[in-house]
């Protein structure tokens, strides 16, 4: 979807205070033992959505999503897939790191789904105005969170699925992180297992390449449907007060 300058600002600016709300979100108990939550990064009208399970040691120290050893995987995915990260809004379900202390190292630990449902509405006002294209989902926490059901992920990977409500296009498959846990002996073959699931998603990102130099030519007379811009403000002014 393309939007005018405006609204994308707006829309910038909402995601921002939303992030800010979410620091002091205290929906569960996850927020009061972490360094600090973590926000989705990427541009509104992004091309794809892509939603992980939540930060871990590495993004809550940090803040940012997606810069730890399986974010560094992702990249590497993105980068041999030819994708762009510029097309790419990068969030996770839950915005808070969830472990468990081993001596002095944070274990990451799997958010319930009480969680995750105190979280959602978070992920849903990121989706409301970021309006990716579609959506990918990588763990069976993202995908039940996008698709309002338990998902098998091994069974339903790689293919996209369309969640009846709303109509959104989802393509499922593992975390990264899942393939750094795996059998080494078979890492080679989980990775080109895992690059295939992506690269369903290949046409909707060369499409958006193509259409990138004509983003310069004059708009066209009708615009294209957009949310309206009073519904970003009001959001705005309800994560701050």
């Amino acid at each position: 979807m393309e939007f005018d300058v405006s609204h994308r600002n707006e829309a910038t600016a909402a995601l921002k205070a939303l992030s800010v709300a979410t620091d002091a979100c205290r929906e569960c108990p996850l927020g009061a033992h972490a360094t600090q939550s973590v926000f989705g990064e990427g541009p509104v009208g992004a091309v794809l959505m892509v939603v992980g399970e939540q930060p871990g040691d590495k993004e809550d120290l940090v803040g940012r999503p997606f810069v730890g050893p399986a974010g560094k995987l992702f990249d590497r995915a993105v980068a041999e897939l030819g994708w762009s990260r510029e097309n790419l809004y990068v969030t996770n379900a839950v915005k808070h790191f969830k472990y468990e202390l081993r001596g002095k190292r944070r274990m990451h630990k799997t958010p319930g789904q009480r969680e995750a449902q105190a979280c959602h509405h978070w992920l849903e006002s990121e989706m409301e105005l970021v309006q990716p294209r579609a959506y990918v989902a990588l763990g069976a926490t993202a995908a039940r969170s996008l698709l309002g059901r338990p998902v098998a992920v091994m069974k339903e990977r790689g293919q996209w699925i369309e969640e009846a409500a709303t109509g959104r296009r989802v393509l499922v498959t593992l975390h990264p992180s899942a393939l750094l846990r795996g059998d080494p002996l078979q890492r080679e073959a989980a990775w080109k297992a895992w690059l295939e699931d992506l690269s369903v998603a290949s046409d909707l990102m060369k499409k958006a390449a193509a259409k990138r130099p004509a983003e310069k030519q004059p708009a066209a007379k009708k615009p294209a449907a957009r949310p309206a811009a009073s519904h970003v403000r009001r959001r705005v002014r309800m994560v701050m007060e």
